[in-house]
Protein backbone atom coordinates (compact mmCIF):
# COMPACT_ATOMS: atom_id res chain seq x y z
CA UNK A 1 0.00 0.00 0.00
CA UNK A 2 2.09 3.09 -1.09
CA UNK A 3 0.58 6.90 -0.50
CA UNK A 4 1.50 10.18 -2.24
CA UNK A 5 0.57 13.51 -3.28
CA UNK A 6 -0.02 14.14 -6.76
CA UNK A 7 1.99 16.90 -7.10
CA UNK A 8 5.53 17.13 -5.18
CA UNK A 9 5.94 21.26 -6.85
CA UNK A 10 2.87 22.60 -5.51
CA UNK A 11 3.68 26.31 -5.46
CA UNK A 12 1.74 26.48 -2.04
CA UNK A 13 3.74 23.56 -0.79
CA UNK A 14 7.35 24.64 -2.20
CA UNK A 15 6.98 27.86 -0.73
CA UNK A 16 4.86 28.11 2.21
CA UNK A 17 4.39 24.67 3.15
CA UNK A 18 7.78 24.25 5.11
CA UNK A 19 8.13 20.50 3.82
CA UNK A 20 11.20 21.31 2.09
CA UNK A 21 14.61 22.14 3.78
CA UNK A 22 14.92 25.20 1.29
CA UNK A 23 13.17 26.94 -0.99
CA UNK A 24 16.00 27.00 -3.51
CA UNK A 25 16.01 23.27 -4.03
CA UNK A 26 16.40 22.45 -7.74
CA UNK A 27 13.42 20.57 -9.60
CA UNK A 28 15.63 17.47 -9.48
CA UNK A 29 16.32 17.62 -5.53
CA UNK A 30 12.90 18.25 -4.51
CA UNK A 31 11.88 14.93 -6.16
CA UNK A 32 14.60 13.29 -4.67
CA UNK A 33 14.17 14.66 -1.16
CA UNK A 34 9.95 13.93 -1.24
CA UNK A 35 10.73 10.50 -2.33
CA UNK A 36 12.46 9.67 1.12
CA UNK A 37 9.38 10.64 2.98
CA UNK A 38 6.77 8.98 0.69
CA UNK A 39 7.22 6.27 -1.25
CA UNK A 40 4.47 7.42 -3.95
CA UNK A 41 3.62 10.53 -6.78
CA UNK A 42 1.30 11.32 -9.22
CA UNK A 43 2.86 13.74 -12.33
CA UNK A 44 -0.71 15.36 -13.01
CA UNK A 45 0.92 18.37 -14.81
CA UNK A 46 1.15 15.77 -17.68
CA UNK A 47 -2.56 16.22 -17.99
CA UNK A 48 -1.85 19.47 -19.67
CA UNK A 49 1.75 19.23 -21.40
CA UNK A 50 3.11 15.51 -22.03
CA UNK A 51 6.32 15.08 -21.55
CA UNK A 52 9.68 15.17 -23.30
CA UNK A 53 11.73 11.85 -23.18
CA UNK A 54 14.14 14.16 -21.51
CA UNK A 55 12.60 15.31 -18.57
CA UNK A 56 10.95 11.77 -18.12
CA UNK A 57 14.95 10.45 -17.87
CA UNK A 58 15.20 13.49 -15.41
CA UNK A 59 12.48 12.32 -13.39
CA UNK A 60 13.91 8.38 -13.50
CA UNK A 61 17.62 9.66 -12.22
CA UNK A 62 16.02 11.62 -9.24
CA UNK A 63 14.30 9.13 -7.70
CA UNK A 64 15.70 6.12 -5.47
CA UNK A 65 14.92 2.26 -6.10
CA UNK A 66 11.28 1.40 -4.94
CA UNK A 67 9.79 4.56 -5.26
CA UNK A 68 6.54 4.27 -7.63
CA UNK A 69 5.32 7.81 -10.18
CA UNK A 70 2.09 7.62 -11.26
CA UNK A 71 1.56 9.62 -14.37
CA UNK A 72 -1.51 11.09 -15.68
CA UNK A 73 -2.20 10.68 -19.33
CA UNK A 74 -2.47 13.96 -21.31
CA UNK A 75 -5.81 15.39 -21.72
CA UNK A 76 -5.95 14.93 -25.61
CA UNK A 77 -6.14 11.32 -25.27
CA UNK A 78 -8.47 10.88 -23.15
CA UNK A 79 -10.93 13.17 -25.45
CA UNK A 80 -10.81 16.78 -22.52
CA UNK A 81 -9.74 19.97 -23.94
CA UNK A 82 -6.23 20.45 -24.22
CA UNK A 83 -4.48 23.51 -24.52
CA UNK A 84 -3.17 23.87 -28.37
CA UNK A 85 0.21 24.98 -27.43
CA UNK A 86 0.62 21.64 -25.40
CA UNK A 87 0.74 19.73 -29.02
CA UNK A 88 4.10 19.13 -30.62
CA UNK A 89 5.59 22.11 -32.39
CA UNK A 90 5.87 20.57 -35.80
CA UNK A 91 2.00 19.28 -35.51
CA UNK A 92 1.02 23.00 -34.50
CA UNK A 93 0.02 23.54 -38.36
CA UNK A 94 -3.07 20.98 -38.00
CA UNK A 95 -4.48 23.54 -35.57
CA UNK A 96 -6.87 25.91 -37.14
CA UNK A 97 -6.27 29.21 -36.58
CA UNK A 98 -9.12 30.45 -34.35
CA UNK A 99 -8.63 27.66 -32.37
CA UNK A 100 -4.62 28.61 -31.48
CA UNK A 101 -5.57 31.97 -29.26
CA UNK A 102 -7.02 30.44 -25.66
CA UNK A 103 -9.74 28.81 -27.19
CA UNK A 104 -8.87 24.80 -26.19
CA UNK A 105 -8.58 21.83 -28.48
CA UNK A 106 -10.51 18.75 -28.92
CA UNK A 107 -9.30 15.84 -30.20
CA UNK A 108 -12.10 14.68 -32.79
CA UNK A 109 -11.01 18.08 -34.59
CA UNK A 110 -7.67 16.50 -35.62
CA UNK A 111 -6.52 14.67 -38.41
CA UNK A 112 -6.28 10.92 -37.31
CA UNK A 113 -3.04 10.54 -38.54
CA UNK A 114 -1.98 13.11 -36.05
CA UNK A 115 -4.00 11.31 -33.00
CA UNK A 116 -1.73 8.79 -34.28
CA UNK A 117 0.92 10.17 -33.85
CA UNK A 118 0.21 11.91 -30.78
CA UNK A 119 -0.42 8.45 -28.81
CA UNK A 120 3.18 6.93 -30.33
CA UNK A 121 5.05 10.22 -29.05
CA UNK A 122 3.34 10.51 -25.83
CA UNK A 123 4.20 6.36 -24.98
CA UNK A 124 7.74 7.35 -26.40
CA UNK A 125 8.26 9.89 -23.58
CA UNK A 126 6.97 8.58 -20.93
CA UNK A 127 9.31 4.97 -21.47
CA UNK A 128 12.28 6.29 -19.48
CA UNK A 129 10.33 5.96 -16.61
CA UNK A 130 8.74 2.70 -17.42
CA UNK A 131 12.57 1.35 -18.72
CA UNK A 132 13.67 2.64 -15.04
CA UNK A 133 10.83 0.49 -13.50
CA UNK A 134 9.55 4.03 -11.89
CA UNK A 135 6.55 4.23 -13.56
CA UNK A 136 3.25 2.98 -11.62
CA UNK A 137 0.36 3.63 -13.93
CA UNK A 138 -0.41 6.41 -16.29
CA UNK A 139 -4.44 7.38 -15.39
CA UNK A 140 -6.59 8.18 -17.77
CA UNK A 141 -8.86 11.10 -16.35
CA UNK A 142 -12.07 11.25 -18.77
CA UNK A 143 -14.38 14.14 -19.07
CA UNK A 144 -17.73 13.82 -17.10
CA UNK A 145 -19.41 13.91 -21.00
CA UNK A 146 -17.71 10.39 -21.42
CA UNK A 147 -20.44 8.05 -20.55
CA UNK A 148 -21.83 4.34 -21.12
CA UNK A 149 -22.67 4.48 -24.72
CA UNK A 150 -21.21 2.57 -27.59
CA UNK A 151 -17.95 5.38 -28.70
CA UNK A 152 -16.79 5.21 -25.02
CA UNK A 153 -17.28 1.23 -24.59
CA UNK A 154 -14.85 1.70 -28.36
CA UNK A 155 -12.91 3.83 -25.94
CA UNK A 156 -11.78 1.87 -23.49
CA UNK A 157 -11.70 -1.31 -25.53
CA UNK A 158 -8.76 0.14 -27.38
CA UNK A 159 -7.00 0.98 -24.74
CA UNK A 160 -4.90 -2.12 -23.88
CA UNK A 161 -3.38 -1.62 -27.64
CA UNK A 162 -2.83 2.25 -27.67
CA UNK A 163 -0.86 1.79 -24.64
CA UNK A 164 0.51 -1.84 -25.24
CA UNK A 165 3.66 -1.92 -22.65
CA UNK A 166 2.51 -0.03 -19.60
CA UNK A 167 0.22 -0.25 -16.97
CA UNK A 168 -3.12 1.71 -17.39
CA UNK A 169 -5.70 3.23 -14.94
CA UNK A 170 -8.80 5.07 -15.63
CA UNK A 171 -10.96 7.24 -13.65
CA UNK A 172 -14.60 8.25 -14.66
CA UNK A 173 -15.68 11.26 -13.25
CA UNK A 174 -19.24 10.58 -15.24
CA UNK A 175 -22.03 8.83 -12.34
CA UNK A 176 -23.60 7.30 -15.26
CA UNK A 177 -20.73 4.33 -15.21
CA UNK A 178 -21.94 3.39 -11.96
CA UNK A 179 -25.68 4.05 -11.87
CA UNK A 180 -27.70 0.29 -11.29
CA UNK A 181 -26.44 -2.86 -13.54
CA UNK A 182 -23.94 -0.83 -15.66
CA UNK A 183 -21.88 -0.74 -12.29
CA UNK A 184 -21.36 -4.26 -12.66
CA UNK A 185 -20.81 -4.18 -16.27
CA UNK A 186 -18.07 -1.25 -16.38
CA UNK A 187 -16.08 -2.93 -13.49
CA UNK A 188 -16.32 -6.45 -15.34
CA UNK A 189 -15.57 -4.44 -18.98
CA UNK A 190 -12.30 -3.56 -16.86
CA UNK A 191 -11.29 -6.43 -15.88
CA UNK A 192 -11.78 -8.28 -18.79
CA UNK A 193 -9.29 -5.66 -20.48
CA UNK A 194 -6.88 -5.81 -18.30
CA UNK A 195 -7.47 -1.85 -16.98
CA UNK A 196 -7.00 -0.75 -13.34
CA UNK A 197 -10.09 1.57 -11.52
CA UNK A 198 -9.87 4.61 -9.81
CA UNK A 199 -12.11 4.76 -6.76
CA UNK A 200 -12.51 8.35 -6.10
CA UNK A 201 -13.30 9.95 -2.20
CA UNK A 202 -16.88 11.39 -2.43
CA UNK A 203 -18.50 13.92 -0.33
CA UNK A 204 -20.34 13.14 3.00
CA UNK A 205 -23.41 10.92 2.30
CA UNK A 206 -22.60 9.59 -0.99
CA UNK A 207 -21.04 5.90 -0.95
CA UNK A 208 -18.22 5.53 -3.22
CA UNK A 209 -17.69 2.66 -5.45
CA UNK A 210 -14.45 0.83 -4.26
CA UNK A 211 -13.31 -2.53 -6.39
CA UNK A 212 -10.25 -3.95 -7.94
CA UNK A 213 -10.55 -4.90 -11.30
CA UNK A 214 -6.70 -5.66 -11.55
CA UNK A 215 -3.64 -6.95 -9.60
CA UNK A 216 -3.24 -2.64 -9.13
CA UNK A 217 -6.04 -0.57 -7.29
CA UNK A 218 -6.08 2.97 -6.70
CA UNK A 219 -8.09 5.54 -4.87
CA UNK A 220 -7.74 9.16 -5.25
CA UNK A 221 -9.07 11.81 -2.68
CA UNK A 222 -9.55 15.03 -4.16
CA UNK A 223 -11.01 17.09 -1.57
CA UNK A 224 -14.22 17.94 0.05
CA UNK A 225 -16.65 20.85 -1.85
CA UNK A 226 -16.47 23.45 0.74
CA UNK A 227 -14.17 26.57 1.19
CA UNK A 228 -12.50 28.47 -2.18
CA UNK A 229 -11.78 25.22 -3.73
CA UNK A 230 -11.61 21.22 -3.25
CA UNK A 231 -8.18 21.23 -3.30
CA UNK A 232 -7.80 23.00 -0.28
CA UNK A 233 -9.63 20.98 2.26
CA UNK A 234 -7.17 18.75 4.91
CA UNK A 235 -9.08 15.32 5.72
CA UNK A 236 -9.05 14.60 8.85
CA UNK A 237 -8.34 11.84 11.41
CA UNK A 238 -11.72 9.91 11.23
CA UNK A 239 -12.85 10.64 8.04
CA UNK A 240 -8.85 8.76 6.63
CA UNK A 241 -9.34 6.15 8.85
CA UNK A 242 -13.20 5.22 7.81
CA UNK A 243 -10.96 4.78 4.38
CA UNK A 244 -8.61 2.22 6.31
CA UNK A 245 -11.27 -0.98 6.23
CA UNK A 246 -11.82 -0.36 2.35
CA UNK A 247 -8.06 0.08 1.30
CA UNK A 248 -6.82 -3.13 3.27
CA UNK A 249 -9.88 -4.94 1.39
CA UNK A 250 -8.28 -3.45 -1.91
CA UNK A 251 -5.07 -4.98 -1.19
CA UNK A 252 -6.65 -8.09 0.02
CA UNK A 253 -7.60 -8.54 -3.68
CA UNK A 254 -4.77 -6.48 -5.32
CA UNK A 255 -0.84 -6.52 -5.52
CA UNK A 256 -0.54 -2.95 -4.94
CA UNK A 257 -2.93 -0.29 -4.00
CA UNK A 258 -1.76 3.42 -4.87
CA UNK A 259 -3.52 6.32 -2.74
CA UNK A 260 -3.06 9.48 -4.47
CA UNK A 261 -3.64 12.32 -2.42
CA UNK A 262 -5.54 15.53 -4.91
CA UNK A 263 -5.61 18.15 -1.96
CA UNK A 264 -2.18 19.68 -2.96
CA UNK A 265 -2.53 22.57 -1.17
CA UNK A 266 -0.04 23.57 1.62
CA UNK A 267 1.23 20.58 3.32
CA UNK A 268 -2.34 18.69 3.14
CA UNK A 269 -1.71 16.04 0.75
CA UNK A 270 1.79 15.21 1.82
CA UNK A 271 0.79 15.19 5.99
CA UNK A 272 -2.39 13.47 5.17
CA UNK A 273 -0.11 10.42 2.65
CA UNK A 274 1.64 9.88 5.72
CA UNK A 275 -1.36 9.78 8.39
CA UNK A 276 -2.94 7.13 5.92
CA UNK A 277 0.19 5.27 5.66
CA UNK A 278 0.69 5.69 9.45
CA UNK A 279 -3.15 4.58 10.35
CA UNK A 280 -2.63 1.59 7.97
CA UNK A 281 0.35 0.22 9.91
Amino acid sequence: MLAGASSWSDRSLVRDGGFYPSRRQSAAERLHYYATRLPLAEAATTYRFPPTPQLSKRWADALPPGFTLDLRAWSLLSGAPTWPESLWPDLQGYVRPSRRDGAKLYRDRLPAEVVGQCWERFCHAISPLSDAGALGAVIFRYPPWFCPRLPAWEELAALPARMAGFRVAVELTSTRWFEGDVCEQTLGFLEELGIAFVCRDESPGTNPVVAATQDLALVRFPGRAVGPGPWRYRYSHDELASWVPAVRDLASGAKEVHLIMDNCWRTDAVDNAASLLELLG
